[in-house]
């Protein structure tokens, strides 16, 4: 058979016979349709419109671009076997409100409230009854007490609604801003989103973004008409941009796997901000021993660069948690710290730890910042940290203090000193000067505090020598023209040429001075960096082996949340945050 070129390919079986719905009551023999049943019918018909007003070309125009509808979405994210309690079907004259789906679904065995755009129609954007629909959805997650889920797939206000489009992305704004602490909240970015469509996700408490989307204030038209740049989407507000500044938190490959995301980070959440995560039982013992700890801190230690080889610290938190799971956030920003939800001994736990594979673990502004937006999410939903650190401190230079180091700095020594969840602190190998004080020790609130013996606490690293032994030094330096003449005068009474015995000289004096200066860094690393002085004044409560950190921590967390009250946070509310 030849195709025609007027073929177009259909969702619909030709030879699939329409069903009837026929309006009866279970036991009734016979009845003539009247008023009533066709009430009923113009109500089913209302039902099935949201699933139906795409029609097979709207569904293919989605599909053309690597999208699925919403209500493919939502079939994807929802447990199998339930029904989406769709809610706020508004229907007008002019589609006002349905370019917006809500609903009740169930996400893992949970409640979840959801919404999500219907690029379909009118391309998903907001007009005054959509504001209406998310401020009740997310009134009603917030009463209920459940987490929220969007999404978000929308050309932003509806241009033909005039303000009534920006009165709803307002409204809207002002009801997600009212929930935000109460549950958290999680937002796919599928599409193109511009505008308001940008604002409203990154209310929530995580975004997540497939590759080959965009999502920005203004769109590369705009910046093109108003600053005459050209630029691609994907220069503008791609993944690779979104993730680099963290407002995009997660980055996938597609919509699938952004929803699967949505399912693997929801494991860790609680419903709302006066319960505790889940606890999940576990088959791997608290007092599993952590051998391949000592196997990872004896190779790097034991290698040529001894004490300052780096090592990436997520392989640590990996064998801390339950069977080596857990979930980093911000995975691709930052590298310098990282910020992971994991469960020990079946409790969720969140992990904030300095990274020495990533210049040197040193404290930038990203990391700063980082860090203490997932400390204040621990805070608020109930979650207890570890702290793990092996840093040679803050960032040091121009470009740092110009880009703001300390307000970044004093936003995360404020979310440490403000944590109210159990919290520890285990150090691993560095811990100088600010950044120790600044890194949840004993007098900014932890609970617990252990070190490995590598442990280097002091107030300098290597270059403290300068100070602490600075009559020793001044005395190498001091003497080294004198050593030099000496040399050279000797050398020469040895027959060399005076050239020749002046450069042998200072190559000898050189390579002395090295020496000695080497055997007064290894004096100061032998007396000052190490844990002895901190755990005899007891800012260290005991030193811990690496193979035991599982079982040493484990058995914390779990006695301090026999103590700890799961509720919203209360008190004083701090100017800044």
């Amino acid at each position: 058979m030849t195709k025609l070129a007027t073929d177009t390919p259909s969702l619909e079986n030709p030879f699939e016979k329409k069903a009837e719905v026929e309006f009866t009551v279970p036991g009734q023999i016979d009845y003539d349709p009247g008023l009533y049943e066709a009430a009923l019918q113009a109500g089913y018909d209302l039902q099935q419109r949201p699933r139906k007003m795409a029609g097979v070309k709207g569904i293919q125009k989605q599909h053309e671009k690597k999208r699925m509808t919403i209500w493919e979405r939502i079939d994807v994210l929802a447990d199998a076997g339930t029904e989406p309690k769709i809610l706020y079907q508004n229907w007008g004259k002019n589609l006002d409100g349905a370019s917006l789906v809500t609903a009740i679904v169930k996400v893992n065995g949970r409640d979840v409230a959801m919404y999500g755009h219907d690029f379909t129609v009118r391309a998903g954007s907001m007009d005054a009854t959509n504001g209406s629909k998310l401020a009740n959805l997310f009134k009603l997650a917030g009463k209920l007490g459940v987490p929220l889920v969007g999404l978000n797939d929308s050309a932003g206000a509806y241009i033909p609604a005039g303000v009534g489009g920006l009165d709803g992305y307002a409204e809207a704004f002002a009801a997600l801003r009212h929930i935000n602490g109460v549950v958290p909240s999680i937002m796919c970015m599928f599409g193109y989103n511009a505008g308001g469509g940008s604002y409203l996700p990154r209310q929530g408490s995580f975004v997540i973004q497939p590759n080959e989307t965009f999502f920005g204030l203004t769109g590369p038209g705009v910046v093109k008409s108003v600053l005459g740049e050209d630029v691609t989407a994907d220069e503008l507000g791609g993944p690779s941009v979104h993730s680099k500044s963290g407002v995009t938190d997660f980055v996938v490959p597609d919509e699938v796997a952004a929803l699967r995301k949505v399912k693997e980070l929801l494991n860790y959440l609680p419903n709302n901000s006066a319960e505790a995560p889940a606890f999940q039982p576990t088959s791997d013992p608290i007092n599993r021993r952590t051998w391949d700890i000592d196997l990872l801190l004896k190779k790097a230690f034991n290698s040529p660069t001894g004490f300052n080889t780096p090592f990436d610290i997520s392989i640590i938190i990996q064998q801390m948690c339950d069977h080596g799971d857990f979930f980093e956030i911000q995975p691709e920003r930052a590298r310098n710290t990282v910020c992971a939800l994991g469960r020990m001994g079946g409790n969720v736990v969140g992990f904030v730890a300095n990274n020495s594979a990533v210049s040197s673990g040193q404290i930038d502004i990203d990391a700063a910042y980082k860090n203490a937006r997932f400390i204040r999410f621990c805070n608020v939903y109930n979650i207890p940290v570890i702290f793990m650190e092996d840093t040679t401190g803050f960032l040091p230079g121009k470009e740092q203090e110009a880009g703001g180091i300390v307000q970044a700095g004093r936003a995360m020594l404020d979310a440490i000193i403000d944590l109210r969840t159990p919290r520890f602190l285990m150090i691993v190998r560095n811990a100088f000067g600010g950044a120790y004080a600044a890194f949840n020790n004993y007098p900014t609130g932890a609970d617990f505090v252990c070190a490995l013996p590598t442990t280097r606490l002091a107030v300098m690293g290597p270059a403290g020598v300068e100070y602490v032994y600075k009559d020793e030094v001044r005395k190498i330096r001091g003497s080294l023209k004198t050593r030099i003449a000496e040399l050279t005068k000797q050398n020469v009474e040895a027959g060399m040429a005076e050239a020749e015995a002046s450069a042998s000289a200072n190559e000898a004096v050189t390579a002395w001075q090295k020496q000695e200066e080497l055997l007064l860094t290894q004096r100061y690393e032998r007396e000052l960096m190490n844990p002895n002085e901190a755990l005899s004044l007891g800012s260290i409560s005991q030193i811990v082996m690496p193979s035991d950190l599982r079982k040493v921590l484990g058995e914390q967390l779990e006695l301090h949340l026999k103590a700890y009250k799961p509720e919203p946070m209360s008190g004083t509310q701090r100017e800044f945050h």
